[in-house]
């Protein structure tokens, strides 16, 4: 278990995300593929990256979703329509940023197996929207990503350095 302390939020999900030894991409290629219920904020995650730089990449319904927004994504196929699909670009390192929001039992086996290989592959992966969320703003703030990162000794050793020097 890791956590990220800093004075506002992004930087602190930054400093966790590379505690936890997943640096968030300053740029490059995301991955989107979401359950229907999760297109409409994906939508608006996929245009936000899109502008900060990243390229766009998702599987057939969430990529009609973020084409709709009027947002270049390209498209791929799931695990199950064989290649071109996501565990590809991940094993050539095409993929910097999974979000994946899996629901039902295929969806399941297949979020299961994204993510496996992004670990395996050093890829932060994301499960959960408001993760997701989260993750672009520290993105899209450049804090938290190369900010120092300390164990919770150390801030409480400068703590009570500073308290005795007061």
């Amino acid at each position: 278990e890791v956590m990220g302390i800093a004075g506002d939020f992004p930087t602190a999900f930054g400093k966790a995300h590379a505690a936890a030894g997943m640096v968030l991409p300053r740029e490059g290629t995301v991955f989107i593929t979401v359950t229907d219920t999760d297109k409409a904020a994906a939508t608006q995650l996929a245009a936000r990256l899109h502008d900060i730089g990243f390229q766009v990449v998702a599987t057939g319904g969430t990529a009609l979703a973020i084409e709709r927004m009027g947002v270049p994504v390209r498209r791929i196929n799931k695990l199950n329509e064989g290649s071109p699909h996501v565990l590809d670009l991940i094993r050539k390192h095409e993929c910097d940023l999974v979000i994946n929001t899996p629901s039902g039992s295929g969806a399941r086996v297949d979020g299961y197996e994204i993510r496996t290989a992004a670990v395996k592959h050093g890829i932060p992966s994301i499960t959960t929207m408001t993760g997701a969320a989260a993750a672009v703003r520290a993105i899209a703030s450049g804090r938290g990503i190369d900010d120092e990162v300390r164990s919770l000794q150390e801030i409480h050793a400068a703590a009570q350095e500073a308290a005795s020097r007061a």
